[in-house]
């Protein structure tokens, strides 16, 4: 069974049309849950996803709160996570029809961790040449729009996402995955939205977002990856 873990704050435009997507693409009947991990937001995400809850899923799904930061609302979501496989969604990411079936297929391969290439929802040379990587299977290329799939079991080895990270948690987690265990890329792309590079500018972003990078394998600690972010990017 897979729980599936979406971390979200202020995600009011979007989370009911997310939800409506997950039930309508799933085909496998054997996901245990949807978890909707909150941070605090201050608009109606909520409320939204509450009442697509009840007024219309077809999976089961529940809301539940957490300390802001999408390394804590993951770790709080897997904690009670039912599921032997999480799956970890962003907010603004479609995965493809079929995507529970497909991890499972993979699970049963023997490939328990990995994820989705990924394709932006908008076109700009950049984002083209960006998501174009996203094919290979080398930690460079690894980011969390891709998505995540993970055993529950590898999971708690692993000890969930490092909290001190308010960015980057998904690509320092997925590094200690390739560090101790096998990872796989499904061929099958996962949809993401671009709306952070309307907001800052694609190529202005694509360039701290390389920054971003180079910092940390240079050894850059998680308050000046933080602070680095915080400066140049719009969120």
């Amino acid at each position: 069974m897979i729980s599936i873990i979406i971390p979200v704050y202020n995600e009011a435009a979007g989370i009911a049309e997310l939800l409506k997507q997950l039930d309508e693409r799933s085909t496998s009947g054997k996901i245990a849950e949807i978890i909707v991990v909150d941070g605090g937001s201050t608009d109606h995400t909520v409320n939204y996803a509450k009442n697509y809850i009840n007024n219309g899923s077809l999976l089961p799904m529940s809301v539940i709160s957490s300390r802001k930061g999408r390394a804590c609302q993951m770790n709080t979501g897997a904690k009670g996570a039912k599921g032997k496989i999480l799956y970890f969604l962003h907010a603004d990411s479609y995965p493809p029809h079929g995507f529970d079936t497909t991890i499972l297929h993979q699970v049963d391969r023997g490939n328990s961790a990995g994820c989705f290439r990924m394709k932006f929802d908008k076109k700009h040379p950049v984002l083209t040449f960006s998501q174009w990587f996203t094919r290979f299977n080398i930690r460079a290329c690894r980011g969390g729009d891709q998505s995540l799939f993970i055993s529950n079991d590898m999971f708690k080895s692993l000890n969930g996402y490092n909290e001190e990270f308010a960015v980057y948690e998904d690509c320092e987690f997925i590094g200690r995955i390739y560090d101790n265990y096998n990872f796989t890329v499904i061929k099958d792309y996962v949809i993401t939205s671009a709306r952070k590079y309307a907001q800052n500018g694609t190529l202005r972003l694509q360039y701290h977002f390389t920054i971003i990078h180079f910092k940390k394998w240079f050894g850059a600690s998680p308050a000046e990856l933080n602070r680095y972010y915080n400066k140049h990017i719009v969120s």
